[in-house]
């Protein structure tokens, strides 16, 4: 599916957004309806570390923040999303651009809705890999998301 002006517009935003520029990463791809969203992480002198593979620092900060606004825009003004924590595996190193793709369904929308119709406050776990060109996965972060309802 292709972009909307809006989610080119906003796919435009992150990547000048100054913290996230540092990170060498790009999105490179935002869904109309905001549900997928794919990053790219090349391999450059901004992100190569002392062996020549991908910084580690690069590659949790190509992520860091992505899935908290998209469940920001998808839940929309009644709910507070915060990143509470982050965890990295490094599996294999980035020798390669690395890809992640962040993909929100509407069950995991719907999955925050209820929870918080009971509860103050509700935290998941979601886990994005970044892959290599060959397919393998290079790390996987897991990134803790809390949850609430603006009062």
């Amino acid at each position: 599916m292709s972009e909307s002006m809006k989610t080119r517009l906003m796919r435009w935003r992150f990547n000048l957004f100054p913290a996230f520029r540092r990170t060498g990463g790009r999105v490179t791809y935002l869904a109309p309806d905001l549900r997928e969203l794919h990053i790219a992480l090349p391999l450059t002198w901004k992100t190569r570390n002392y062996v020549g593979t991908i910084y580690g620092g690069s590659m949790y900060g190509a992520v860091d923040g992505i899935l908290m606004v998209m469940f920001i825009e998808l839940l929309g003004r009644g709910y507070i999303v915060w990143d509470k924590s982050g965890r990295i595996r490094y599996r294999k190193p980035g020798r390669s651009t690395l890809t992640g793709r962040f993909l929100v369904t509407q069950a995991d929308v719907d999955e925050v809705r209820t929870r918080l119709e009971n509860a103050d406050r509700f935290e998941k776990e979601y886990r994005i890999d970044l892959v290599d060109e060959d397919g393998d996965v290079c790390a996987e972060i897991d990134k803790l998301l809390h949850f609430r309802r603006k009062t």
